[in-house]
């Protein structure tokens, strides 16, 4: 039998046209209280279909109040779960069954005997799985953080930026990452190493935990009754509700956080688990009550937008407008300086907060005129230069030279012999549609690279030592792949390599 099936089975109301997601909770109760016999004296009991409706009495079961789709309005109280009791229970006993199926190492039985610095233990590890799930689906993060975990929480408060740039590359989103490192730290110092065993502490203190995470890694790790509301259960209780109003309206989030607290406050007793019970309602809405899986079920009502008699359930939630990407240029000037016999590559570190945080590139100049842009301005890689080397370097002579192939030069001055135009590398981010248009500068002279000006440091945790991450520095032919770059840059890099290998540049 397969699970679907057996959950249809273990529900109470009538099965054969609902929704999936509504067959797996016990009933429908929280539209009406029903009086013993399940209904109101002199009134038909009526189900809530797919599509239909039903006024014919069921032999079991709760009263739930009638659904049309095309009826005009229907009462607020359809939006509220009120009776979360014998849903909870048809909700846990499903989970019981799928728990384990997706082989998610963050994803642990709740054990009743772990102490205070076992339970600190599993807060950590959910939170880093949540920071991790964050825009990035389950198979890709699975062994990400099992290589992360091998750090404690002291382990990663003592690491520097590039370390654990390092250790995330790859997983996209790197200010994430930044992110885990500052409220490490915060957690070592002020908390022992520990975060705080409550939602409301835990959001108000700890950097890039807000009100889903918080929710979840206390009621996973520590048992607090709080609830949790992301993409999933959005979507769920927008179905379930038939709530299909703006998304990120203040009266459709009070909506949805309201019923997923009467999931884990309502009618509890102690042996449902809160996190259980949000982890049930998480992976029913990701693994069952997914975007395109279920039958038609719609309706509105004064805060929800009108829908035709052809819109499926899928519709629900309302799908919020999406801001049209932004497009931009960047200049990017792969700088070789090279000599007879070694060629190395200028990667500049960027800034710490904003796109790509702390990640390497090559020196990049954003470009605010960018459709505009049809040439690189002449005096832009001196000033690209400027910024980050020590040593003067003289400015080229020609705009370009034909000739690709290296002319070293054994004179005891920087000069920059050639800067040719090596065309647009495209890439895109989720708001940011990035034109990257690439030069290739060669600078000869000295024995050694230019010297770099030094970079700022960051404080550690140690007695007011400094890691000191470097601005800057030169890196080998082989070595820059090995450098934390971003996917953008890596695909600038091996674009130039292609070209390199086409014209036989240094063949």
């Amino acid at each position: 039998m397969t699970k679907r099936k057996r959950i249809q089975e273990e529900t109470e109301l009538p099965t054969s046209t609902r929704s999936t997601d509504q067959r797996i909770f016990q009933n429908d109760t929280h539209l009406s209280k029903p009086r013993k016999n399940g209904r109101k004296r002199g009134s038909p009991k009526s189900t809530r279909l797919g599509c239909e409706t039903s006024t014919e009495a069921s032999p079991d079961g709760p009263t739930v109040e009638e659904v049309d789709p095309i009826f005009p309005g229907h009462s607020k109280s359809s939006h509220i779960v009120s009776s979360p009791l014998p849903i909870r229970k048809a909700l846990l006993k499903w989970y019981a069954t799928v728990c384990t199926d997706r082989g998610m190492p963050w994803r642990k039985p709740h054990d009743v005997n772990l102490d205070m610095k076992g339970r600190a233990q599993r807060a950590y590890e959910v939170w880093v799985s949540e920071i991790m799930l964050q825009q990035t689906q389950v198979a890709t993060v699975i062994p990400y953080y099992n290589a992360w975990m091998k750090k404690s929480v002291v382990d990663l408060a003592k690491s520097s930026v590039d370390e654990v740039n390092a250790l995330w590359k790859g997983l996209g989103y790197y200010s994430r990452a930044s992110r885990l490192l500052a409220a490490a730290q915060i957690v070592v110092r002020d908390y022992q190493g520990r975060l705080p065993n409550n939602a409301k502490e835990m959001e108000a203190h700890i950097p890039g935990i807000g009100r889903y995470s918080a929710g979840a890694i206390s009621s996973i790790a520590y048992g607090e009754r709080v609830p949790v509301v992301d993409g999933n259960v959005h979507r769920l209780f927008s179905r379930f509700l038939v709530l299909h109003a703006p998304p990120k309206s203040k009266a459709t989030q009070d909506i949805l956080w309201a019923a997923a607290t009467a999931m884990v406050e309502h009618e509890y007793d102690d042996a449902d688990y809160p996190g259980d019970i949000n982890q049930a309602l998480i992976e029913l809405g990701s693994t069952i009550c997914r975007h395109q899986s279920l039958p038609d079920i719609e309706d509105l009502c004064d805060l929800c937008e009108p829908l035709t008699k052809e819109n499926g359930v899928t519709v629900y939630p309302m799908k919020a407008k999406k801001k049209k990407a932004r497009v931009e240029l960047d200049v990017v000037s792969i700088v070789e300086w090279r000599s007879i016999d070694d060629r190395q590559f200028l990667l500049v570190r960027r800034p710490d907060k904003g796109l790509l945080a702390g990640l390497y590139e090559f020196p990049t100049t954003y470009m605010a005129s960018a459709p505009a842009l049809m040439e690189i301005p002449s005096d832009l890689v001196h000033q690209q230069l400027l910024d980050v080397l020590e040593d003067s370097v003289l400015p080229c002579k020609e705009k370009s030279l034909q000739s690709l192939e290296p002319k070293c030069s054994s004179s005891p001055e920087y000069r920059v012999v050639n800067v040719t135009p090596m065309g647009d590398v495209s890439h895109v981010f989720s708001h940011i549609k990035k034109t990257y248009r690439v030069q290739w500068v060669v600078i000869e002279g000295g024995t050694q690279p230019p010297l770099l000006k030094c970079g700022p440091g960051q404080p550690s945790l140690d007695h007011g030592e400094y890691n000191t991450p470097k601005n800057a520095f030169w890196a080998s032919v082989t070595s820059v792949t090995k450098a934390n770059i971003s996917t953008g840059v890596d695909k600038i890099w091996k674009y130039a390599l292609t070209i390199w290998e086409t014209q036989e540049v240094y063949s």
